[in-house]
């Protein structure tokens, strides 16, 4: 039983650390990169799906994406995808490609996006205690019904609270990289 809470405990934590990555993904830096266009989706034949499954995403050079529709058609929609999007870029389309330069950050944006990165960073974290206290929760309500006994359930609680500093530290990791990579020119 303890086994299991804190098994569960492990995969809630490690999902709330991969949501996380995926959340600093989205948070451009100066450099182009594929994954700051993941989250748009365009409506391609009455369906919204996400734009790499109409279209090819490429990298150009450091500063400049490349998207290639896979229909002509499509060339529009995806354009008004890119533009109405949270990300403030202005796509140019040449043909059948719509090319996505990436303005050069100011100090003042990058310290912007620092504070963004530390605020997902800090709900990561709460994520990861809510967890815990579930997990703790979980315990105390073995232990209440007497299916495990006082020194299983303060073991057990030091296991889970090894387990988010572990998740916590490496949020922490993810946080100092972002940093980094944002505060470079």
């Amino acid at each position: 039983m303890i086994d299991d809470i804190i098994k569960d405990a492990r995969i809630r934590m490690g999902k709330s650390v991969e949501a996380l990555k995926q959340e600093l993904a989205k948070i451009r830096t100066g450099r182009a990169h594929t994954s700051l266009l993941d989250h748009i989706t365009v409506e391609y034949y009455g369906t919204d799906v996400p734009l790499s499954q109409a279209a090819k995403v490429s990298v150009e050079d450091a500063r400049t994406l490349a998207v290639t529709p896979w229909e002509k058609p499509m060339v529009q929609v995806i354009e008004k995808a890119i533009m109405n999007s949270d990300l403030g870029l202005n796509p140019a389309t040449a043909g059948e490609v719509i090319r996505i330069p990436m303005p050069p950050l100011t100090e003042e944006r990058r310290k912007d996006l620092v504070k963004v990165v530390r605020h997902e960073t800090e709900n990561g974290r709460v994520a990861i205690r809510n967890i815990r206290r579930d997990a703790n929760h979980h315990l105390k309500e073995l232990l209440k019904e007497k299916e495990i006994s006082e020194d299983e359930d303060r073991r057990a609680e030091e296991g889970v609270q090894k387990l988010t500093d572990e998740f916590i530290a490496g949020m922490d990791q993810l946080l100092d990289q972002k940093e980094q990579e944002l505060l470079e020119v």
